[in-house]
């Protein structure tokens, strides 16, 4: 399924019909023209290319330039006259990304896709984003561990984890299990927020707003689909 790709503006309240409150995270996805269509003859799967954001044309890279426009194509290929490949004839894009198809798709390169085409009958939608990066943090901010007590005998030891090994646990090898949770990285990962309510869509400013909240900071950069979640069918009563 083809999504888009866009940036999260922040978080803000609305009303439904109904006048029911609905906290949504404001999303700006799109225009996102198609850069590139692969098919599997060639490229042994179906997937669509899409670009977003433009990027000033001195600070893209000769290859960044010749992947969207012809202009750009060398002078041995055209005297070749070997058949070029469609172009999206647009700037350089900030962002590039691909969406896998299961078969063929209608769109050709150089079209634009906008939310209204993409998102006009679509009820639920992933938003892919990367969370707010925290550093190398303890415990009790990573893993909501309690920490030790802080009484007499304990001397700036209560954000400590605690013991990491013991030979009853690890049958007598005194060494700490696989994956153990202790301090280290905390944030900067890719993480999906999943099956997300479209409140609504505003076509001419590009604007999607989805119930609940989004990975990643303010203006960070957001990739939104049509959800891949299955609902379990209901019981019959």
């Amino acid at each position: 399924m083809i999504g888009l790709l866009g940036t999260k503006l922040g978080m803000t309240q609305v009303y439904d019909s109904e006048g029911k409150i609905a906290p949504v995270t404001v999303l700006q996805v799109g225009p996102c023209p198609i850069l590139q269509v692969r098919n599997l003859e060639k490229d042994k799967y179906h997937a669509v290319q899409l670009g977003y954001l433009e990027k000033p044309r001195r600070k893209a890279t000769r290859a960044e330039s010749g992947h969207v426009s012809a202009k750009m194509t060398s002078k041995r290929r055209t005297e070749n006259k070997k058949p070029l490949t469609p172009k999206a004839e647009v700037e350089p894009p900030r962002h590039i990304r691909e969406f896998r198809l299961a078969a063929a798709p209608t769109q050709q390169v150089g079209e634009v896709l906008t939310v209204d085409k993409v998102f006009a009958d679509v009820r639920k939608v992933d938003v892919v984003g990367t969370s707010k990066g925290r550093g190398f943090s303890g415990v009790m901010k990573r893993h909501n561990y309690k920490g030790l007590r802080r009484s007499h005998g304990v001397k700036k030891g209560s954000r400590q984890r605690g013991s990491i090994a013991s030979n009853a646990s690890n049958r007598g090898s005194g060494r700490p299990k696989k994956g153990i949770r202790m301090a280290g990285q905390y944030g900067n990962a890719q993480v999906t927020s999943r099956n997300l309510e479209v409140v609504k869509y505003d076509a001419e400013n590009h604007i999607l707003l989805v119930r609940g909240a989004v990975p990643g900071p303010t203006g960070g950069f957001i990739i939104v689909r049509p959800t891949r979640k299955k609902t379990r069918p209901q019981p019959a009563k």
